[in-house]
């Protein structure tokens, strides 16, 4: 299976068609009942009807290719014969890379010579949290200077979790400079402010600058000065979670210049100093940043009066006296983040119940059960609940904090239209996960962290409220589970696989017995296509197994598993196009013993395997071991 849409076998000939249900692969049949009710079609019918491509001009095709939008949709029209496969090529505006690794960037340049965009993601997930160094690999390079001139209708860049250099973006910036409407760097590091400020200079068709979450070296604000006067049609800029500092002045000249500018998303600067930049900013929708640096102190903020349409909206270090800053226009909000604030679970409860029209909810777990049920009472339109992990010290806590059971029924019970969930908790029961998939039937994504803060949890394993969420919310493709040990047994972990058939992404941790209980998830996971494993009591032969019973899968990532010092049992998975690479656990724990006497291996080995058509990766650090292909 290939990492970008496109086709995933040699396409048919012109004229040539693949045998369907009814005909035998000599193209024999005969016409009679269908097992699935009805009458089978003659063979001279069914050619005539399936040959109307012969009189479909290029005009039409193009035409017709250009709404099918759907990457699925796509590759299978690529693959009905190969003129569609042509067109399709000519006709594709965006195409996603999901793994940097997993294909040539010649390779893409000749099968999509007009490319408008291109997303392309670089390191494992396991990078946004420490568990990946940066020196792993994911170098924006090669794509850069294989594609960047060649694409001439290139004009929207997104790399996420990527090493990308000032001379990288200076080739970009000097092969698509004028013509770029979109680059987002999304948690890349390597590069710095200089890079930036050549991207302000030259890209002054930019309408989408995103920098969230990204390691830069900031050497001077004369950057965003760059971009505020050389830039007129600025829509989006974010430097959210930067250490980048910017002057408030030109933040100010941006929105004078910028009419069209609608989101800021930005690093740390005292609110106070941008009470300017909100009177000029008027279609500004979204902001998200700031800062209350006096806490305490709301005289200092009383004059800061948001713009008027604004209706998403995050703020950071505020404390219950800063509040009222957001009361005048709380009706009016759609998303509120609250996460990098020192608001109580009182607090909270203040806030929400003024917010009845939020689609977006994004809290830290101290807003407690207490402040879920005010959500559940008043954010009846609520589709996004993000509930982040808090401060582990439980003296910092308010004792009303924490997530439970009982937070997350009421949230179920109250905000049915809910599409996305992921919570940090400390207690969960069965009930509670039967409670969500009976009442939050649009759930596409679910995401659940039980934290080992509480000794006990009131109710394990969860094998029946996992089956019957999973059952009942069957528009699931994204599903995420990290628990404790005996969190979920081998009957538990069966369920997932056998209701998870449209599930295409899991992130599974601490789950299962035994290597029996992998094997009979894995039957059922015929749609996955990527797995993320962690802290599991699996073999390594069984993880090979596991992997050759799920059919769709392109990309499995484990760390914590029962692993051996060479890794040789993960070559039971190795198959064509298939890479496999192993980081061996850290040589200190080899002469290590257990109380038991027996050899400590450590935890922390790692697997990663994916489909590729690009071969082994030439880049990998001595500390990865690429086992297949050899």
């Amino acid at each position: 299976m290939p990492p970008y849409e496109t086709a995933r076998a040699e396409p048919a000939s012109n004229n040539e068609q693949r045998p369907i249900s009814g005909e035998t692969a000599a193209g024999s049949s005969r016409s009679g009942p269908d097992p699935m009710g009805g009458e089978v079609p003659e063979p001279r019918r069914l050619n005539r009807a399936l040959s109307f491509d012969d009189w479909v001009p290029d005009e039409a095709l193009h035409l017709v290719m250009g709404h099918v939008e759907d990457p699925r949709d796509r590759e299978a029209a690529s693959r009905v014969c190969r003129r569609w496969h042509r067109i399709d090529a000519l006709t594709r505006k965006h195409v996603t890379v999901a793994f940097c690794y997993a294909a040539r960037p010649a390779r893409l340049r000749e099968r999509f010579p007009r490319l408008e965009s291109l997303s392309l993601k670089g390191k494992p997930r396991a990078a946004m949290y420490g568990l990946i160094p940066d020196d792993w690999g994911a170098y924006a390079a090669p794509w850069i200077d294989e594609l960047a001139a060649p694409l001439e209708c290139l004009k929207a860049l997104h790399l996420r979790r990527m090493t990308v250099t000032d001379a990288d973006i200076a080739a970009l910036v000097r092969a698509r400079g004028h013509m770029l409407q979109e680059l987002k760097l999304d948690k890349c590091i390597g590069f710095s402010t200089d890079a930036l400020r050549l991207v302000a200079r030259s890209c002054r068709s930019l309408r989408t600058l995103f920098l969230e979450e990204c390691h830069i070296t900031d050497k001077g604000g004369e950057w965003l000065h760059e971009l505020a006067v050389n830039n007129s049609v600025l829509v989006t800029l974010n430097f959210y979670m930067t250490e980048l500092k910017v002057a408030p002045a030109d933040l100010e000249l941006l929105a004078k210049n910028c009419k069209s500018l609608i989101s800021l998303k930005m690093s740390e600067c005292d609110l106070s100093d941008l009470i300017s930049f909100f009177q000029t900013a008027n279609a500004l929708q979204d902001f998200a940043g700031g800062a209350f640096y006096e806490v305490g102190e709301l005289t200092k903020y009383e004059k800061v009066k948001f713009p008027p349409r604004l209706c998403f909206l995050g703020l950071t270090y505020m404390g219950t006296n800063e509040m009222p800053v957001i009361f005048p226009f709380s009706m009016k909000l759609k998303k509120l983040d609250l996460q990098y604030t020192f608001l109580t679970t009182e607090d909270h409860c203040q806030i929400i119940a003024k917010c009845p029209n939020l689609l977006i909810l994004e809290v830290r777990n101290v807003i407690g059960d207490r402040g879920l049920e005010v959500v559940g009472d008043t954010c009846k339109k609520l589709r996004r609940l993000r509930i982040e992990r808090g401060d582990d010290d439980p003296g910092l806590q308010e004792e009303q904090g924490g997530v439970s059971q009982l937070g997350l029924t009421a949230v179920a019970v109250g905000c049915r239209e809910l599409e996305y969930i992921a919570a940090y908790v400390s207690d969960i029961t069965n009930g509670a996960l039967e409670s969500i998939g009976t009442f939050c039937k649009n759930l596409y994504d679910f995401r659940l962290v039980l934290l080992d803060r509480e000794r006990q949890v009131t109710d394990l394993p969860l094998d029946n409220g996992v089956c019957a969420l999973l059952r009942n919310c069957t528009k699931l493709r994204r599903f995420a589970l990290y628990l404790r040990p005996g969190g979920l047994s081998d009957d538990g972990l069966s369920y997932i696989g056998q209701y998870s058939g449209n599930i295409q992404y899991m992130l599974l941790g601490n789950v299962g017995e035994s290597d029996h209980g992998l094997i009979r998830f894995a039957v059922g996971c015929t749609n996955l296509q990527k797995l993320e494993l962690r802290s599991c009591c699996f073999s390594e032969r069984a993880l090979s197994l596991a992997v050759l019973q799920m059919p769709s899968l392109r990309y499995i990532w484990v760390q914590g598993y029962r692993a051996s010092q060479t890794g040789l049992d993960l070559l039971l998975m190795a198959r064509p196009f298939w890479n496999i690479e192993f980081t061996p656990p850290s040589p200190e724990s080899f002469n290590h013993m257990t109380e038991d006497g027996e050899p400590c291996v450590d935890s922390h080995a790692q697997v990663l395997a994916y489909y590729s058509l690009a071969g082994r990766r030439s880049d990998c650090p001595q500390w990865v071991i690429p086992l297949h292909p050899a």
